[in-house]
Parts: C-alpha cells; sequence; structure tokens
C-alpha cells in the first residue's frame, strides 16, 4: 500500500504513520507543521501540494483538519477553508490519481443539539441514524465535508467512507464542572462508557475502512468504544447511571473506591458502533470492562499506542478556562 496521511503531525496522523510504517507500507505524511511523521509541510488547502503529495496513492486517510478548540481563534472562513475546500482539492486529486479508498476522519460533534436530550428524557441513542445537528462552525464543515464525499463516490465513483470518530484526544476536559468533579483519568475511564475511544481502536477502524472501502462504497460511521448499555438503559442513565453501571460491572465500584474515583451520576447520550463492527469488520479492544482489569492490577488502561503518542495540545498558549476558551467561544457562537 502507497499511503498518504494529511495531519500526519497530529495525534490520529502521527498514530497512521506509526502503525502502517510499521507494517511496511509506503507513506507519505502532509501537514502545516513539522514532526518525524511529516515528509511535506503544506496545507491541504494548497492545490500543488495536495497534488505532488498525492501522486501514486493508492489509500488516502485525511485526517488533517480545524478542530472544536480552534473555533475561538480562527475565523469561520478558515474552517471553511480547512475542513471544507482542503477536502475537496483531496478528492478532486483522488480521482486524478486513482486513489482506491479516501477515509475521511470526520467526529461525532456533527450530531450536534441531536446529543442533548431535553429534560426529563431518556439518554440519546445515537446510531449513524440520527440526523446530525451541527452547532457550531466545527461541526457545521464537518458535516459539509462528508456530504463532499458523498457526492465523489456517486458522481465519480471514488470509494470514499467518513468515520465519525468519538473523543479519543488525551487533553483535559473542557468543562471547569467536569474538572473540578473528576480526576482526569476518572474522567476518560469513565467516558469509554458512553462516548470515547482509545487512540489504538481509532487506527484500527481506519485501516479495516480502507480495506472494506472498494466494497462498500459510501458509508457513515461512528467510531467509539463498545458500550455496554442497551435501549433498556437510556432512561435510568439520566438519573441513575451509577447504578446501572454498577449492575453491568458490579467489579468497577471496588476498583474505583481504591482510586478515589466517582462512577458519572448521569449519562445523556451513548454511541453505537454496531454498524462499524458489522461492515468493517472493526474490533474495538480497548473498552469500559479491559479498562477496569487493567486498573485493577495496577496498569494503565489506555494502549501503548496511545501512551506512545501521547499529548500534543491544540494551541501555543494557555488559557484561564481550560484546554481552550470555551466561555469565549460560547458568546462568540451565540
Amino acid at each position: 500500500m502507497k499511503a498518504l496521511v494529511t495531519g500526519s503531525s497530529g495525534h490520529l496522523g502521527e498514530a497512521l504513520v506509526r502503525t502502517l510504517r510499521g507494517a511496511g507500507h509506503n507513506v507519505l505524511g502532509l501537514d502545516i507543521l513539522p514532526s518525524p511523521f511529516t515528509d511535506r509541510v503544506a496545507s491541504v488547502t494548497d492545490r500543488e501540494a495536495v497534488r505532488q503529495s498525492m501522486a501514486r496513492a493508492d489509500v488516502v486517510f485525511h485526517t488533517a483538519t480545524l478542530h472544536k478548540p480552534h473555533v475561538v481563534t480562527h475565523s469561520r472562513q478558515d474552517f471553511v477553508d480547512t475542513n471544507i475546500t482542503g477536502t475537496l482539492n483531496l478528492l478532486e486529486e483522488a480521482v486524478e490519481v486513482g486513489v482506491e479508498a479516501f477515509i475521511f476522519t470526520s467526529t461525532t460533534s456533527v450530531f450536534g443539539d441531536a446529543l442533548v436530550p431535553g429534560p426529563g428524557e431518556p439518554a440519546a441513542w445515537i446510531t449513524e441514524d440520527v440526523v446530525p445537528q451541527p452547532k457550531n462552525i466545527y461541526g457545521a464543515t464537518k458535516a459539509a465535508a462528508e456530504d463532499l464525499c458523498q457526492l465523489f463516490h456517486r458522481n465519480q465513483g471514488l470509494a470514499c467512507l467518513a468515520l465519525r470518530t468519538s473523543r479519543f484526544f488525551p487533553e483535559e476536559d473542557d468543562s471547569a464542572a467536569v474538572r473540578d468533579a473528576y480526576a482526569d483519568e476518572n474522567i476518560k475511564t469513565n467516558e469509554l462508557l458512553y462516548r470515547r475511544a482509545d487512540l489504538a481502536d481509532i487506527v484500527d477502524a481506519h485501516l479495516a475502512a480502507a480495506r472494506r472501502a472498494p466494497e462498500i462504497g459510501f458509508g457513515r460511521y461512528i467510531i467509539s468504544a463498545t458500550s455496554p448499555f442497551a435501549q433498556r438503559d437510556l432512561a435510568p442513565l439520566r438519573g441513575e447511571a451509577a447504578a446501572v453501571i454498577g449492575r453491568l460491572h458490579p467489579e468497577a465500584g471496588t476498583v474505583y473506591d481504591q482510586l478515589g474515583w466517582r462512577l458519572p451520576d448521569a449519562i445523556d447520550r451513548v454511541y453505537v458502533n454496531a454498524r462499524a463492527r458489522r461492515d468493517l469488520g472493526w474490533r474495538p479492544r480497548y473498552d469500559f470492562a479491559r479498562a477496569i482489569a487493567l486498573l485493577r492490577s495496577g496498569q494503565d488502561p489506555r494502549s501503548p499506542l496511545a501512551r506512545l503518542v501521547g499529548s500534543k495540545g491544540y494551541h501555543a498558549e494557555t488559557f484561564d478556562q481550560g484546554p481552550y476558551p470555551v466561555e469565549e467561544d460560547k458568546r462568540r457562537q451565540g
């Protein structure tokens, strides 16, 4: 395989380059930031750089993006340029060279307001059938880029899959209230129940998607750790989440007590990965049950790959509000 990985200096990009090169594949990394995993320092908005990088590629892993933490520090036009126009550049050049599979890293943020149920309603059961309701420029541009991928499959025959990844970043939570209530590792372990995946599983999903894309053609897939919850759990999860978790994972309470951690009191959504496991043959390994087993034996619940890649951050500067200026973001977005 000859692969182009965009965003190769980022969390997922680096992890993909490491994994692909480790398996003996020919990989070219493209990113605006230099790193040992980036061969060409350029933006996906640079059409000529994209053209040169695409030469003889079999597979494209398009992870480069402006993220939610950039909403305050970058303009809406920046998001359109990178997330939409950059994706268009890659799609057009991929068609020109006859790429066999185009894997677009999307996000569960495209669901937006659909993720938050109203007062008294059960937790939201989030499958690919839920209609996206983006609530900021990040979600809107990622949803638009997904539509471009679908258009290029329909009209140009490009095999293109969009992977709606849940949280896998190692940075601290953006909510001050959550950070005050839980230790960082406690937060991330809790999230494996319903809205997080380990970096190694995210990489495996991309590789599985590349293998299956020519057969599938186009599809959108939620990529998140396998949740232990069923739809019958959705109502009690809103206010009795700890009791539901205790029933499904009775050993978790003992482990959490030893660590001084807390189970969540409430859960508002559950990401469902069944379609990705079925269609892609993807087998995520790092779920809540595995985390509890590793923690019980005193081990780090993260994969070796996640620990190796580590934390990169999103900004050169720091902010009083947390990893990025959330409150200013809210005022700006209205």
